[in-house]
């Protein structure tokens, strides 16, 4: 059997990727049962390494959270900016109104103004949706990569115990 090692995992550094990496590694340097694809390993550290991956997991929940939340903010941001622009412009619209001018060309200007201020709007949130959702795609790739991971290195695990008790028997 290999050597006890104490696992790499910090308290606040550790992500889900390099304790895997440090499973497989693990694996990877543990001695060969001869005439067969089976290994011995350190129960206790595979034990440790897989009690480390679970604390990891909800710490990956919470910076898909704040990415969330942040990509929410931008969003309101957006809405409170196109709401300020079409704001200002029927203000300038009624400005034009009252002014001096002949009224049915300040009617027209103001007009424009809102619809460019509308247009403009629309393009703001339709910018900040774009961007929540590549945002979300992004989450959803890194978190798709975890759960194959996750999978794998189960699906290993549950055929090492196989072969184990296969060889056992």
């Amino acid at each position: 059997m290999t050597a006890p090692t104490t696992p790499k995992v910090e308290d606040d550094g550790a992500s889900l990727i390099s304790i895997l990496d440090e499973l497989t590694d693990m694996v990877e340097r543990a001695r060969a049962m001869p005439m067969s694809a089976s290994v011995l390993v350190n129960k206790a550290e595979t034990l440790d390494l897989l009690d480390a991956a679970r604390g990891v997991v909800p710490a990956e929940i919470h910076a898909a959270d704040d990415i969330v939340a942040d990509a929410d903010a931008v969003l309101e941001r957006a809405r409170d900016k196109a709401q300020e622009i079409v704001a200002q412009a029927e203000a300038e619209a009624e400005r034009l109104v009252a002014a001096e001018r002949v009224v049915a060309l300040a009617q027209e200007r103001a007009e424009d103004i809102v619809a460019q201020a509308r247009v403009k709007a629309a393009r703001l949130a339709t910018d900040a949706d774009d961007y929540c959702d590549r945002k979300l795609a992004q989450l959803e790739i890194e978190l798709g990569t975890i759960a194959s991971q996750v999978s794998a290195g189960r699906e290993a695990l549950a055929a090492r115990a196989k072969h184990t008790v296969d060889d056992g028997a």
